[in-house]
């Protein structure tokens, strides 16, 4: 394993530098594994180079260190502690010193199981350290392109309409794995590509518990107080970017399948250890992630991918980043404020004497319904709350309400049909959410992503309210009882008498809609083809 501290570098495989015709490499010891990766190239005499390797180099020697008359135990001591340093494979240089590779130096190669290359002598140590360094350029441009281009896939699934599921399904397809989101009661709120299998799913849920902040003195049932045994962590900085590390600090030192656990002294007052941000595990072959979103709310994000490739940790903390944003509440005084009314609210207290607290004299209510026939799930609404500037979402069935200070614009938005209603008081709010009911449906009947209730002054308001009541209810008495008809002969006149559209706007056939248009003409005893009892029937209408 390569030292933490050692600044990273992208890894190339040893067959691609075997593969440069320029160079002439040859293997003639070790396995030919074609996962065997290299991190960088380092030239060295030292008859003992291990203080002198970090991990994963491939050293370069041309044999000037070999005494002569040496036997097969100085080149097993040299390539073991090749090994022990992390030396990732050993290249040695024919000509000047050697003619040819030392035999006892194959042999014990092979078996230490470190790759032996034979160098010929037109090749330069220097030619062979330029070459590693060419494809490490190449790699590292090519893991760059690879997140560049999934971060600008993850920000377009983000900005759909219901932009939870698209995200983990590009991040599914980016990493070839699958992806998940975790609610905080550890439920899966939402996946996308191949499950992992049973032992590893169960793992990975595990791996989201670890990340969830419990009493250090009484863990969870079925769930450890940190990380599992061989797992890895994130600190406190959150899941680690491209240029920081690639591979993550030991969360324990326990055995495998054993949880580390610390035993106070009598007396002793033991403080709950800082809760990780993302942590990653190994089951089964399959390579786990999670990462924690938010600061605290409970949600995480976990991926499953049957490969590690570099570049996997940054693509993922993309979408973490963009699902704490669509996942997240900001806990504030606004916040607190809202929580404050609905709790007076649900006490009995007047909206109006509750409407100060937050922070608008006068509001718009929006009625909205996704394209598509799905009913849009919680945090879809919560992201067109935020769209609309406003955290008063209640996704209600089909369609989702949302409060809107009045100074906040409502424009079109992608995805969805907008029912918007005039800006009222708070005490004028079922009026307003009538409105934004109405409004929808002529927008859904007429195929327009926003319309607005008209708003100036209307020939009903030069009767007297009182009036106007007694006499909507005395000429519509005959279909009040059904409110199917009413709704049906409101849609109707509504959209000036077409059957398509009102069919559309209701969701039903369009012979229904004649069955009970003529149905109201019978019960009314009224000509529906006669534009003036067509505007009697309106302001009626428009008075229930």
């Amino acid at each position: 394993m390569t030292d933490p501290m050692v600044p990273p570098t992208p890894p190339v495989h040893l067959q691609a530098l075997l593969a440069r015709e320029d160079l002439g490499l040859r293997r003639i010891a070790g396995p030919d594994d074609p996962g065997t990766v290299i991190r960088w190239a380092h030239a060295s005499e030292m008859a003992d180079p291990y203080p002198y390797l970090l991990g994963g180099e491939l050293l370069l020697s041309a044999g000037v260190h070999i005494p002569e008359g040496a036997g097969p135990g100085y080149f097993d001591a040299y390539v073991s502690r090749i090994v022990a340093a992390g030396g990732a494979a050993l290249g040695f240089g024919v000509a000047p010193v050697h003619e040819a590779v030392p035999k006892a130096l194959v042999e014990a190669c092979e078996m230490h199981g470190l790759p032996l290359l034979e160098v010929p002598p037109r090749t330069t140590f220097s030619a062979v350290a330029r070459a590693v360094w060419q494809l490490m350029a190449q790699a590292r441009l090519a893991e760059l392109r690879r997140v560049t281009e999934a971060q600008q896939s993850l920000a377009a699934a983000a900005a759909r309409p219901d932009p939870l599921r698209p995200v983990l399904r590009r991040l599914a397809q980016r990493l070839n794995g699958w992806a998940a989101l975790y609610a905080p009661d550890t439920t899966e709120l939402a996946a996308s590509g191949p499950p992992p299998p049973p032992t590893a799913h169960q793992a990975l849920t595990n791996l989201t518990q670890a990340l969830r902040p419990s009493d250090p003195t009484t863990p969870a049932a079925g769930s450890p107080p940190a990380a599992a045994a061989g797992s890895r962590a994130a600190g406190a900085m959150g899941v680690p970017p491209l240029e920081r590390s690639r591979e993550w600090g030991r969360v324990s030192a326990a055995a495998p399948g054993k949880h580390r656990q610390a035993t106070p002294t009598p007396g002793e007052h033991r403080q709950a250890p800082p809760t990780p941000t993302s942590a990653s595990d190994t089951v089964d072959g399959t390579h786990l992630a999670a990462y924690a979103l938010g600061t605290g709310h409970g949600f995480v994000l976990a991926v499953a991918t049957p490969h590690r490739t570099p570049g996997d940790h940054t693509i993922a903390s993309v979408a973490a980043a963009l699902l704490t944003l669509l996942t997240g509440q900001l806990r504030s005084s606004t916040a607190t404020a809202r929580s404050s009314a609905l709790v007076r609210l649900l006490l009995g207290t007047p909206p109006p004497d509750v409407a100060h607290l937050l922070g608008a004299e006068r509001w718009h209510m929006v009625h909205a319904r996704p394209d598509g026939q799905a009913p849009p799930n919680p945090l879809a609404a919560a992201a067109l709350g935020t769209a609309l500037g406003s955290a008063l979402v209640d996704p209600a069935g089909e369609t989702v309400r949302v409060l809107v200070p009045a100074d906040h614009p409502v424009e079109p938005l992608p995805g969805w049909t907008l029912g918007v209603s005039t800006a009222v008081a708070p005490e004028d709010w079922p009026a307003a959410d009538t409105q934004a009911a109405r409004a929808l449906a002529r927008a859904r009947a007429t195929r327009t992503r926003l319309l607005r209730h008209g708003d100036r002054p209307a020939l009903a308001d030069l009767v007297p309210p009182h009036d106007a009541d007694a006499h909507a209810r005395s000429l519509l008495a005959p279909i009040a009882a059904t409110p199917a008809l009413t709704d049906t002969l409101r849609t109707w006149l509504s959209l000036h008498g077409s059957w398509d559209r009102t069919a559309v706007a209701l969701s039903v056939h369009r012979n229904t809609v004649r069955q009970r248009i003529a149905r109201c003409a019978a019960l009314l005893d009224a000509d529906l083809d006669d534009p003036d009892v067509r505007m009697e029937l309106w302001f009626a209408l428009r008075r229930t």
